[in-house]
């Protein structure tokens, strides 16, 4: 580990060649006289405050005609560096690393120490609602790709001295931040210490895709299509979990917070739910499960009663097509299925303004000419519809893409097994999903294992002085939320 040398040139010699000082135009120094000794100070020019950069400087120069000034440079500039964050360092790969993350740094001739001043000023956009997690009622604001502010987001909304927030580095090139954000006295021990021990075990280059190589390291996934963390870019649902026990993951550069432990019923709960009242938030609630289930069960059970119209009671006869088509009634469900699953990466990636023209042109042109050439009959359209609608309630983005796996799994098997295809696919999908851990964590909780206070809430919002406990699959130290 390179020491700091009480030659500056030196110092400068080694940032030069290490920095590309002159090369990389971004990479920028000020050589000042003070003292009749030499100071230079060390910046990235599109991380740091330039309004406090030139104050510190000004401040510098004052030192020269300041009568009263003493002969001990080191001293003098700790005096007078203007700025609420300053701390000395004694070695170069810490100041580097401090000086990549936006932080001035300054060096004086004749010290082996150099100060580091926080005059970080990261460029991105402000706080504002997340378009994933809308609500009617609430908070506005979001989280940014700027992790301080995502920190001070965070600490707004719990000023508790117990809050912990655990800055570490990670990439051997990018040197991301990542910060580890929990209650101290609230969540479990064990899991703060693995989620360290995972994040530091990390060796890759760079966390180019943020948060998502984040996850990846963190939770052993395979091929597994479920998402086994929550995200989230609402800083009122992370305090929420925060409060429950939970750790919160920040990664530099992403506005999305990775939310540990996660079970499967947490991503099928909305913060639109707690901001109306238990009764309405639970009719929602409903309403979305409702949405859920037909996003995976509908179209394998309808084409189930369409290949045995035996299972159906006399009543429900009418459930069916009325004409069949020249297509496979399977085909048509597949094709459909996959022509709804283009048009939801065509929005993503058409300007706004074109969206909504691209929808209605899908929706009026290219159904009704598929229904009249007869490549879809209406019956395929209308269950493919409602099921892809079931999708869009899914609060969850990553567990409605995997849903729609596991639903095309279930038709395909439906198809070709008929009743005992359904039945078999069923069972196999809930046991894969009660065999999946996430951070040991049974992914089913608390319906596998049984738990049935913790379903009572899931399954009805309480209303807030009735939710007394926290929820016992995070383990944590301290159990009550109301004293």
């Amino acid at each position: 580990m390179q020491k700091i040398d009480h030659s500056i040139i030196k110092n400068k010699e080694y940032l030069t060649n290490r920095l590309g000082i002159g090369l990389s135009f971004d990479v920028d120094f000020r050589e000042l006289i003070i003292l009749k000794k030499k100071v230079q100070l060390y910046f990235v020019t599109g991380l740091v405050d330039g309004d406090a950069l030139t104050e510190i400087i000004k401040k510098l120069v004052s030192i020269n005609d300041d009568e009263n000034a003493k002969s001990d440079i080191f001293q003098e500039l700790n005096n007078r560096i203007v700025h609420e964050q300053v701390k000395s360092v004694k070695t170069m790969d810490e100041a580097v690393d401090q000086l990549l993350s936006g932080l001035a740094i300054i060096f004086a001739d004749g010290e082996e120490e150099c100060f580091v001043v926080d005059t970080r000023h990261y460029p991105g956009r402000t706080p504002e609602e997340p378009d994933t997690e809308k609500v009617v009622r609430g908070s506005r604001d979001g989280y940014t790709e700027n992790i301080i502010e995502n920190t001070a987001l965070t600490r707004r909304r719990i000023r508790d001295e117990r809050l912990r927030n655990q800055m570490i580095q990670v990439g051997e090139r990018s040197k991301t931040d990542v910060c580890i954000c929990y209650l101290q006295d609230v969540a479990d021990v064990g899991l703060v210490d693995l989620i360290k021990n995972e994040l530091g075990q990390i060796k890759i280059d760079g966390l180019s895709m943020a948060d998502k190589t984040i996850e990846e390291y963190l939770v052993s996934q395979g091929m597994n299509p479920y998402p086994m963390v929550r995200y989230t870019e609402r800083p009122d649902v992370a305090a929420a979990h925060l409060f429950e026990g939970h750790v919160l993951i920040m990664v530099d550069t992403s506005p999305s917070m990775i939310i540990v432990p996660t079970t499967f019923f947490h991503h099928v709960q909305h913060a639109e739910e707690y901001r109306e009242s238990p009764s309405v938030g639970t009719f929602v609630r409903w309403i979305r499960f409702m949405g859920i289930f037909a996003s995976l069960f509908l179209l394998p059970l309808w084409l189930l009663v369409v290949q045995e119209p035996e299972l159906l009671p006399d009543t429900l006869q009418f459930i069916g097509p009325n004409e069949v088509g020249n297509v496979p009634i399977v085909v048509q469900i597949l094709l459909a299925d996959i022509g709804i699953e283009f048009l939801r990466m065509a929005a993503i990636h058409t300007p706004t303004a074109l969206s909504t023209a691209m929808g209605l042109i899908a929706a009026v042109l290219i159904g009704e000419i598929a229904i009249e050439v007869g490549l879809f009959s209406s019956e395929v359209i209308l269950y493919v519809s409602i099921s892809a609608i079931g999708s869009f309630a899914t609060p969850s983005y990553e567990l409605s893409v995997a849903n729609k796996i596991a639903r095309i799994i279930l038709i395909l098997l439906t198809f070709a097994f008929h009743t005992a295809g359904f039945l078999i696919g069923t069972t196999l999908f809930i046991l894969f999903l009660a065999s999946t851990r996430s951070l040991q964590t049974p992914y089913l909780w608390p319906f596998i294992p049984f738990n049935d206070k913790a379903l009572w809430q899931i399954m009805f919002r309480l209303a807030m002085p009735l939710s007394k406990t926290r929820p016992s699959i995070v383990k944590p130290t301290n159990n009550q939320k109301q004293s």
